[in-house]
């Protein structure tokens, strides 16, 4: 499709380039599948090749594989599997998703796309769960730059009986924590929910994500002196009124933490703990390809949707019900 006069990727794809890309279900479908197939259509049940097109009407799937005989389509192994949901209407999500500077609520996409809040919500989900990485991205060389960061709803807006729970504890108890470094050269972030803003758990997270010797800064918060063990650390004394000195400031990553409260805040109003860790890798994921064209994100994306699952009874599980192997993997999950 031609591209307006002086434009380019990074500029963005419009509504109306949107809708012209894809027209109809068949021309998402095709999108769908030259993402989630770049090498060529195979069976996600066995891994064959050797597969052909359904006869029309012979069957709802369109594909099936010739040495497992069994039929698939595209969504078959990805967050996209048993979803009612046309292909053309998850792409338009994901345009949505990926525009919106603060993110997406459930109430406006349902709106926008004409599905219930709750069918809008699971497909949000089930995009944060996309942006989710293994943990095989290489150590930052830093320099770097660490803070943490707590979510949770202010005192005066608590019930008396949260409020009397939590009287006389710190402005941080009975918050979440989450942990997050930056890298100054490539300005790509990290992020992990932690239960506790410990010297354990935040040296676990930044050994695992930064290259020992590397440059970091922090604030002036005792549980990051351990550092100096493995890294060169400066730290500033934000409670002294020091923000900046020469080099050493941590303003990169408190920059990413100012949108993901105003997105906290504005659009979503609560970050539960249960999913916060979705919407902290959805919030970095996003952050880390701000620099691509719209068209790029939406294919990275859609790559990404392979080889993951996200079933709506995990979704509303209890605490307690979730937290068996899955729930712990999904903790350690990061961006």
């Amino acid at each position: 499709m031609a591209k307006a006069p002086g434009r380019n990727d990074r500029e963005g794809l419009t509504i109306k380039e949107l809708f012209a890309r894809f027209p109809t279900e068949e021309a998402a479908q095709e999108w769908f599948e030259k993402q989630l197939w770049p090498d060529g259509r195979f069976c996600p049940h066995c891994g064959s090749r050797h597969t052909t097109e359904t006869k029309s009407g012979r069957h709802p799937m369109p594909y099936r594989c010739y040495d497992c005989n069994r039929y698939f389509s595209v969504r078959k192994g990805t967050i996209l599997e048993r979803s009612p949901i046309p292909l053309r209407d998850w792409a338009i999500a994901i345009y949505m998703h990926l525009t919106s500077l603060k993110g997406v609520s459930s109430m406006k996409l349902h709106r926008d796309l004409g599905v219930t809040q709750k069918t809008a919500w699971f497909m949000l989900q089930r995009i944060r769960e996309a942006f989710k990485r293994d943990d095989d991205q290489d150590p930052m060389s830093g320099p770097v730059e660490i803070d943490e960061v707590y979510l949770g709803g202010l005192r005066k807006n608590m019930s008396n009986t949260k409020r009397a729970e939590l009287a006389g504890a710190g402005s941080a108890v009975g918050k979440e924590i989450v942990v997050g470094v930056k890298d100054r050269v490539t300005r790509q972030v990290r992020v992990r929910h932690v239960q506790h803003a410990d010297t354990t758990s935040l040296s676990n997270f930044i050994t695992g994500k930064v290259q020992a010797g590397a440059t970091v800064y922090s604030d002036e918060a005792a549980v990051y002196f351990a550092l100096r063990n493995w890294y060169r650390h400066e730290s500033v004394n934000h409670s002294a009124g020091e923000y900046v000195r020469q080099q050493a400031h941590t303003n990169g990553i408190e920059s990413f933490w100012s949108m993901l409260k105003r997105a906290h805040k504005g659009v979503y109003h609560k970050f539960s703990a249960k999913h916060l860790h979705r919407y902290i890798a959805e919030f970095a994921g996003r952050h880390n390809v701000r620099d691509a064209g719209t068209l790029t994100q939406m294919e990275g994306l859609a790559a990404a949707m392979r080889g993951k699952r996200l079933k709506y009874k995990w979704l509303i599980a209890d605490n307690g019900l979730a937290s068996g192997a899955r729930a712990g993997k999904e903790a350690e999950t990061v961006s």
